[in-house]
């Protein structure tokens, strides 16, 4: 009776040891996986691709990096969602544009351009389909001062909003160079 009672107290050790285990292994894997979600959110890990450079050079020409109140936005604030699911989407779809710079296929300013027009339509449909929401994170219709705005935009955001506009509808061009839309084959 008492060896049957070891082996219950042996085994009850073991589980316990295997739950902590399994436990301080998660603890570790969701810190490990929060730094690398965090790492890969970084500008400087973004445009450390060459092709990412020429996005990197227009980006140092808008009021999104350079502004008179100092809020600067970064890469992944305006391309990487905030919810988790999403997020893990844009991830996963970020992962053909690496793939894409190993393989050579936009790996310089002249194979970059040749694509632009398709990446930027990605992520104008991206944007608009979220109904860009990670551009809403900072600048909400309802939480916009009207009077403050010239008399271009005090008259298009309450249209643009009544409409359902998305940001990306008008605003194509605010943080990279717009694209020329390639001529359609004859």
């Amino acid at each position: 009776m008492f060896r049957q009672r070891a082996g219950y107290r042996s085994a009850g050790k073991i589980s316990i040891i295997l739950a902590a285990i399994i436990f301080i292994g998660g603890i570790v894997f969701s810190g490990l996986f929060s730094m690398g979600l965090a790492y890969t959110n970084e500008m400087e890990f973004c445009t450390s691709c060459h092709s990412m450079k020429v996005n990197l050079e227009e980006f140092k020409e808008t009021v999104h990096y350079k502004n008179a109140s100092g809020v600067q936005a970064t890469c992944a604030d305006c391309h990487v969602p905030e919810p988790f699911i999403p997020k893990m989407i844009a991830k996963v779809v970020a992962a053909k544009d690496v793939y894409h710079e190993i393989m050579g296929t936009i790996d310089t300013k002249e194979k970059y351009e040749a694509h632009r027009w398709d990446m930027a339509s990605r992520v104008w449909e991206k944007m608009r389909a979220s109904d860009s929401r990670e551009c809403r994170s900072c600048h909400e219709f309802t939480n916009m001062d009207l009077s403050e705005q010239d008399r271009s935009a005090r008259k298009r955001h309450p249209k643009a909003m009544d409409e359902g506009k998305a940001c990306i509808d008008c605003h194509k061009g605010v943080a990279h160079e717009e694209p020329d839309e390639p001529d359609e084959p004859e």
